[in-house]
């Protein structure tokens, strides 16, 4: 009976440690696994938004990259945003190519010209994107929503991590 009861027992231990793997491997992050599972507010999300940079040369290169969208990995691995979407309202959308966005790092899209960095990417645009009153929608590369940002001159709305202001 005691070979009996120590089989059982070895067969039941074996058992748990193959359930606790296939669970612990259900709940990594997406991004740990290389997909993107398109929830919101998972581990790349949009952090921070400075939009419309009206006024005096509103038009021009150095206060169109005043204007930007900030996107951050919160996860411990790199997340590949190659072919990942970044738009506004109006469906003007800027598509990063060639980009991994480093664990724990963000990078700000901005509206003007310039030259891409890890932390900086930019739009080349000539003319202003988010307004006082727009939504930013982040999209993974099968077009699947991830994150989204609404605001207008008065209040932002998003999720509770971003907190208040983005401007």
């Amino acid at each position: 009976m005691s070979v009996s009861v120590l089989t059982t027992v070895r067969r039941l231990s074996a058992a748990t440690a193959v359930a606790a793997a296939v669970v612990g491997a259900a709940a990594l992050p997406a991004a740990a696994a290389g997909h993107h599972s398109g929830r919101s507010h998972g581990v790349v999300y949009i952090s921070n938004v400075r939009y419309d940079s009206t006024g005096r040369g509103a038009r021009t290169n150095v206060a169109l990259n005043q204007q930007w969208v900030a996107v951050t990995n919160e996860s411990r691995r790199a997340v590949n945003l190659n072919g990942w979407r970044l738009s506004d309202a109006a469906g003007h959308t800027f598509t990063f190519h060639h980009y991994s966005l480093g664990a724990r790092a963000t990078v700000r899209v901005h509206t003007g010209i310039g030259r891409d960095t890890r932390s900086d990417l930019f739009q080349d645009r000539r003319s202003q994107v988010w307004d006082k009153s727009d939504t930013a929608k982040l999209r993974n590369d099968r077009g699947r929503l991830v994150d989204q940002v609404s605001w207008n001159q008065h209040r932002a709305t998003g999720h509770p991590r971003q907190g208040g202001g983005r401007h």
